[in-house]
């Protein structure tokens, strides 16, 4: 999990605390770059192909890392 939070924060480029329960797309790094950014990390990293419809039902950092490790 901190391997996740870590690799998370690269894609995001966030300097801040990463909490599994936090709703990313509060972050102040959350763009629309950010999230194509997250999209490559988690296919690249966890080899996790995610469609849109789906990405957008994910809320808090726990469920990203839920769906890279299904």
């Amino acid at each position: 999990m901190e391997k996740f939070i870590e690799l998370f924060a690269e894609a995001l480029e966030r300097e801040g605390e990463i909490k599994m329960e936090d709703n990313f797309r509060d972050y102040d790094e959350w763009s629309s770059i950010a999230y194509l950014s997250v999209i490559a990390f988690m296919d690249e990293k966890y080899d996790t192909q995610i469609e849109e419809a789906e990405f957008k039902q994910l809320k808090t950092v726990q469920d990203l890392y839920n769906a890279c490790n299904k």
